[in-house]
């Protein structure tokens, strides 16, 4: 009976590993595709893979097939698989809400943390970096469709925020990420994708020889949109269903 079951694990493995494969060269092309509409190089955005649920085997077959950057929503989740990840050459980031309360189990293991909408969570990120003598990157989160559920600072916030926590040691701001509403047609998607790309670079023009924030980064487009957010200036996408398939919860 074991040996039947392990078996059946190692074709169920197989299986995901084969659908890895197929679904990263549709999306690689389709980003290549809507790079080139958009008047920029393929090499101009970077493909994130969410391995929110995803088992480590499978995140690390990604990543041998030349997937780059992995996105953790939860900091329980990425310290248990944090050990058993092809770090070498690698890029970590935490995508998902932190809490003050969790920041000293994930800063020094991520290189970029997405979420940061408060000064608390600025300032608790950029003490603990201090404490370990690193810098970690970070993203401010916008909360574009001003949703009451979601986390995110209002988009008329953003560049206060972005000038008050840049100023800490400790962390180095790189730019946006955003969650459009998950209800809303493509059409209505791709607004949301212009109105933060848009505020994107105005916060960048804004910028003077004083500022210690880049507008390097603008993180937006998960597996149902990202061609239409590079389509509309993203920088990275985060994809995670359309690579790895349906989550799994257990």
């Amino acid at each position: 009976m074991q040996e039947k079951l392990s078996t059946e694990c190692d074709v169920e493995l197989l299986r995901r590993f084969h659908d890895v494969e197929e679904n990263l060269k549709v999306i690689r092309e389709r980003l290549a595709e809507a790079a080139i509409k958009s008047g920029r190089s393929p090499e101009d955005v970077t493909l994130m893979a969410v391995t929110k649920t995803v088992p480590v085997e499978v995140i690390n077959h990604a990543l041998s097939l030349g997937v780059e950057y992995i996105g953790e929503n939860r900091v329980q989740e990425l310290n248990s698989k944090y050990d058993s990840l092809i770090k070498d050459n690698k890029h970590i980031h935490l995508i998902g809400h932190l809490q003050t309360n969790k920041v000293k189990q994930v800063v020094g293991r991520v290189e970029m943390i997405q979420s940061v909408d408060s000064e608390r969570v600025a300032e608790a990120i950029a003490s603990r970096s201090r404490e370990l003598g690193i810098t970690t990157d970070v993203l401010v989160e916008v909360n574009i469709g001003r949703e009451q559920n979601k986390s995110g600072v209002m988009p008329e916030a953003a560049h206060e925020l972005i000038c008050k926590i840049s100023e800490f040691d400790g962390i180095n701001v790189q730019g946006l990420m955003a969650i459009p509403p998950a209800d809303c047609e493509i059409l209505q998607t791709r607004k949301y994708f212009e109105e933060i790309y848009k505020l994107f670079i105005d916060i960048g023009s804004k910028k003077t020889h004083n500022s210690s924030y880049t507008m390097r980064c603008l993180s937006m487009g998960m597996s149902a949109d990202y061609a239409e957010a590079v389509l509309e200036g993203s920088t990275m996408v985060r994809v995670g269903t359309s690579l790895f398939g349906r989550r799994i919860y257990r």
